[in-house]
């Protein structure tokens, strides 16, 4: 389906987007930390959100 050369291209391609991903994120950690404190309650509040529109879901198809 793919020749050699797309998946040696695709393989190096990924290690180095990964690569500068995390170097991009270690870089900007500090100013995360600051900038983005609550984050993590929204993001469990979204998460709680979805549990409970499925458990709603759940409850009046019954």
């Amino acid at each position: 389906m793919f020749s050699t050369g797309q998946l040696v291209f695709a393989g190096f391609f990924v290690v180095c987007f990964i690569a500068v991903m995390i170097y991009v994120y270690r870089k900007d950690l500090s100013l995360h930390k600051t900038h983005y404190k609550g984050s993590f309650k929204v993001l469990l509040g979204f998460i709680f959100f979805i549990i409970l529109l499925f458990l709603i879901k759940i409850y009046l198809k019954k």
